[in-house]
């Protein structure tokens, strides 16, 4: 089991439940609704599970692989992409489902997402599978796992200061030694 991994399932499931909605029939608006509600409770679990687990993980060890700029910059964006992602599902509330309206605000949540996302898989994803060694990712999906699964309710979307986020935990690295590139643990709260 990887992290990585777990979070690309996430993603496929994300597209999966965005198809559907394109299938049914606009008329059946218990069932759309049934739909956007697992969807929109989805996506903001997998953003927490991310910014609770991931993103702290990648902001390290890249501090650690020297690659500090590079990792803020991905881990800003991805904070910020999850902010318009938490937008954007707000936005659908506000609307009737089923709607031309309610179905031009679930395009641009699909928009925002599939933009995340694919630029969380070219980057983020694929710098942690090269810096960090597989048992780090194991341990890493196993915490990862069991957050969505005590969360499996859903949690509250908040909305987070992308700057505010990196710097807090960025403070929660331990320097390393020159040279290494093992993982330091990040203190405890």
């Amino acid at each position: 089991m990887d992290i990585t991994e777990l979070i690309l399932d996430d993603h496929h499931e994300q597209r999966r439940l965005f198809a559907i909605l394109e299938q049914v029939d606009r008329s059946r608006t218990a069932e759309l609704s049934a739909i956007w509600d697992r969807l929109a409770s989805f996506l903001e679990l997998h953003a927490q599970a991310e910014e609770e687990i991931f993103y702290p993980e990648l902001l390290q060890i890249g501090v650690a692989a020297q690659r500090r700029s590079g990792v803020e910059e991905e881990t800003l964006d991805a904070i910020h992409d999850h902010n318009e992602i938490r937008d954007a599902v707000a936005e659908v509330a506000r609307h009737q489902v089923g709607t031309d309206d309610w179905y031009a605000a679930v395009a641009a949540a699909n928009l925002a997402n599939s933009d995340h996302m694919a630029e969380e898989e070219r980057e983020g994803l694929t710098d942690f599978r090269r810096l960090a060694g597989l048992s780090r990712r194991h341990q890493l999906a196993v915490a990862f796992a069991a957050y969505e699964a005590r969360n499996y309710a859903g949690v509250q979307p908040v909305d987070k200061d992308p700057a505010g986020y990196v710097h807090r935990a960025e403070e929660g690295v331990r320097p390393v030694p020159s040279g290494s590139l093992s993982i330091g643990r990040m203190k405890q709260n």
